[in-house]
């Protein structure tokens, strides 16, 4: 079992609640376990145009090397109506691998780190949120780059506690059967969908 971080965006449609949603699609996921998500961020654009994102990080683990994890990734993307028109393109869903272990990975179609973490708020804030000693291979702890991001806007998103909105989670919970657990039964098998399809990100 391997623990691996992921970055999740958003800032087409409901982003909010396909973030909610898309936290709901990994957990139910047989080869994954959820063990902490940050808090959401609303986060400004950077190289691009377009709405604000919406931004959370993940940290999970898994069994699914990290070719197939990346599959799922994409898989769990197209569920939610992910586009690829142009590079940075605005998006309903972006799942990017921020951290898979200590691995350092540098292929066509998957690199770990993800090469650009080391330098975005929307990465580093919430990773530290969740896991403030971690180190980002061939960079150092997280917490040290903060200053280098410091002039990227960047705000938590308050969340309301109450009864009423808690129950409109569990709502939400249940009617993401789509992304059930067998989604996720096909293990490296999956990591062949992972060809076609970029390591892209809110870069």
């Amino acid at each position: 079992m391997t623990v691996a971080y992921l970055g999740l965006g958003a800032n087409l449609g409901d982003a909010r609640q396909s973030l909610k949603d898309a936290v709901v699609c990994l957990a139910q996921q047989h080869a994954i376990t959820v063990l902490a998500k940050s808090s959401l961020y609303r986060t400004a654009p950077i190289d691009a145009g377009g709405d604000d994102y919406y931004n959370l990080v993940v940290k999970l683990e898994t069994s699914l090397s990290a070719p197939a994890l990346l599959a799922l990734c994409h898989r769990i993307e197209h569920h939610f109506g992910r586009e690829r028109p142009f590079r940075n393109a605005p998006r309903t869903l972006d799942l990017d691998i921020v951290l898979y272990g200590d691995a350092r990975m540098d292929e066509p179609d998957l690199v770990i780190p993800h090469p650009r973490a080391h330098q975005r708020a929307f990465v580093l804030v919430p990773l530290v949120e969740i896991d403030p000693e971690i180190v980002i291979p061939g960079h150092g702890r997280a917490e040290a780059l903060l200053p280098g991001v410091a002039d990227q806007r960047i705000e938590k998103v308050k969340t309301c506690c109450c009864p009423v909105a808690d129950a409109l989670a569990r709502a939400a919970k249940k009617a993401v059967g789509a992304c059930g657990k067998d989604r996720a039964a096909s293990g490296d098998a999956a990591a062949s969908e992972a060809s076609a399809a970029t390591h892209g990100g809110h870069s």
